[in-house]
């Protein structure tokens, strides 16, 4: 999540609990909507948490498949190098 993006929830978040906190309501049912809020707030946050690190992982393991690739282009390249300086050699 981008610094503003995360910059807006924070904002977003700190207005609501303020807009609650400063309501015309009884205590009880403030505080039960508080709670629920938050409840449910931490829920998005574990919910979009695993979706970052899933997201990531999928990101690594593709990276390394790519390395790998590279890799054996490498080392397929060398081969091939050797070879050629070997039949080289010998003619």
């Amino acid at each position: 999540m981008n610094r503003n993006a995360f910059g807006f929830l924070v904002g977003l978040s700190a207005g609501v609990g303020m807009g609650l906190l400063l309501a015309p309501r009884a205590g009880e049912k403030t505080r039960l909507l508080i709670r629920r809020t938050a409840v449910d707030g931490a829920a998005y946050l574990r919910e979009r948490g695993t979706e970052v690190r899933d997201a990531a992982a999928d990101a690594i393991r593709e990276q390394a498949r790519k390395v790998s690739q590279g890799t054996e282009a490498v080392k397929a390249a060398v081969n091939a190098g050797r070879q050629a300086f070997t039949e080289s050699m010998h003619s």
